[in-house]
This record gives structure tokens, sequence and C-alpha cells, in this order.
């Protein structure tokens, strides 16, 4: 048991896809739950049979004191009872449904026509991530590196840093728009404002834990400040920048939604936006996991990646 909450103990292979698989299955068996068993939620009353109630049509759906009602009134006039089936909202669908919209939403095409398929959508949301990130990465990364290094240049920018980052990218949307215009050009700055400040920060702090001992003896042997960055400190802090990497890449998914409804909408939230609009949730729910799917399986790709790179660093591999 004491091993269960040592941070440096090394799961067993066995046991790490066992847990891994139970985090995921936790949620479903719950999700199933309120899905299925009655009992547990069903607030509502989807109608099979209007009966005698004027207003009731067969698949709406009511709340169980309106149908309650509803059915009183009718024994109370003699005429015929409304039948209902208790359901849960219709922002709620079941997991089935939502597995079926995984192939559903790919196979039937755009409510309006000339507008993109799903698999459209998704492709302009990854390219509109990966531009992003590769702009902020170009710029955060080695200026974090040199704040890491110097004190002088880690004065000079941290402390305004330190302050942007607390301002919400999302405002800068209409100021976006105005100065790149309403397509893609404001959603790639807004990713980049959301992710750039926070790298420089995490990364630095990254750079000044590098060993200090190292540094010390590349200066020993006669190092130019320009070969010991490229030869001692970048090598030396690789595996910690790639790692930190991978987790800032998955805020750059957390800011597309939001990106991505500043200017024209496009991407995997028109289609989230259009699918919500006719009420078609199963699709909503679906296209929502496609994005943690396409991340999760990216970030374990650069994780595998990490292991081959560096495999010194394999024990602290997650």
């Amino acid at each position: 048991m004491a091993r269960a909450f040592n941070p440096h103990y090394k799961l067993p292979n066995r046991l790490r896809w066992l847990l891994g698989s139970v985090s995921f299955l936790l949620p479903i068996l719950l999700w199933c739950a309120v899905s299925y068993l009655p009992f547990v939620w069903h607030p509502l009353v989807k109608i099979t049979d209007s009966g005698g109630v004027s207003y009731f049509e067969t698949e709406m759906r009511t709340d169980r004191a309106t149908f309650n009602e509803e059915v009183a009134n009718m024994r109370e006039q003699h005429l015929q009872l409304p039948q209902g089936i208790a359901v849960n909202p219709v922002y709620l669908p079941a997991p089935h449904e939502v597995v079926k919209a995984f192939y559903t939403a790919f196979t039937t095409p755009p409510a309006q026509q000339g507008d993109p398929w799903l698999h459209q959508s998704l492709w302009h949301s990854v390219k509109l991530v990966f531009y992003a990130f590769f702009i902020s990465s170009l710029i955060g990364v080695p200026l974090a590196i040199l704040c890491g290094t110097s004190p002088v240049i880690s004065r000079l920018t941290e402390p305004f840093v330190e302050f942007f980052r607390y301002l919400p990218a999302p405002a800068f949307g209409a100021l976006m728009v105005a100065i790149l215009g309403i397509y893609d050009g404001p959603k790639i700055a807004i990713i980049v404002i959301g992710t750039l400040f926070q790298q420089i920060l995490i990364i630095a702090n990254t750079t000044r834990k590098l060993d200090v001992g190292l540094m010390e003896a590349a200066l020993t042997l006669g190092a130019t400040r320009r070969r010991l960055l490229m030869n001692v400190v970048v090598p030396g802090i690789l595996p910690d920048l790639y790692r930190d990497q991978r987790i800032l890449l998955g805020w750059a998914w957390t800011y597309l939604i939001v990106a991505e409804l500043i200017g024209t909408s496009s991407g995997i939230t028109w289609f989230i936006t259009q699918q919500a609009r006719y009420q078609h949730f199963d699709n909503v729910y679906a296209a929502i996991m496609m994005i943690g799917f396409i991340g999760l399986g990216i970030d374990l790709l650069l994780a595998a990646m990490g292991r081959r790179l560096f495999p010194w660093d394999k024990g602290r591999a997650r």
C-alpha cells in the first residue's frame, strides 16, 4: 500500500494499463447508469401517445409534473389518457446513440449545400492548432531558454509576461479581427496568445533547473556563451523541454473552440454549433469526443517518440 503513494514507484505495465482503462470505464459506467436506469434520473417523459391532450405530440418531451397533471385532467374528463416513457433531456443522449454518431456524423451530408463535412471541419481545426503552436514555439522556446540562462533577459521579459498571461486570450478577439480580418488569422492569434506567455514561463523555469555544475564545467573548459547555450544548455534540457511542449500543446487545443468562434465560424466549432442548433446532441458529443481522441492520440504518439528520442530519460517518462 505504501508503494501506491510513492511518486518514484514504477507501476508494472499490466497494472498501468488496467488503471488507465478503469479511469475511462468509471465515467462511462456512470453515463450508462444515468442513461439506462430510469430510477437514477430520467426527469422527463417522452410522449408515445398524446391521448386527449391537444398540445402533446408523439416524441415530444415534457417534465413529469406536467405529464402527471395532464393525465389527471384527462381522467377527470373521461378522455383517453396520454402515454409516455421516462427519458432524459434531449441534451443528454445515451452512449449507444453517441457511438452510432461517430459513424453517421461522417456519412450524413451537411444540412446546407456547400457547407463542409465533418472530416473537413476536423482537418481545418487540426491545422489551426498546429499552425498556432508552431508560431508560438518559434517565438517562445528561444526566448524562454534565454530567460532561463540570462538574469538580465529574464528581468527584462518575465515581469511583463507574468502580467500578460493573466489577460484572457478571448478578450483580444475583436482586436484580432480588426487587425487580421475575419478568417483564420485571428483564430491563430488567439491560440498563440493563449499559449505563448505560459510557454515562456514554463520553459524558462525548466531551463533554470539544469545542473549548474554542467555549465560551470563547460565555462572552465573555455566554452563561449554561444557554445554553452547550444552544446550544454539545449541538450541538457531537451527531455524536459519536449515534455513541456507536450503539455503546452494540450493547452492549444483548449483554446481552439473559443478561437474558432471569432470572426467567421469554422472548423469543428462550426460543426458543433450547427448540430446543437438542430438538437442533434449525439453528433455534438461525438464531435467533442473526437477532439479528445485526437488530442490523446497525438499525446501518446509524442510520448512514444520521446521514449525513442531520449532513452536515458525513461525513468521519468509517463
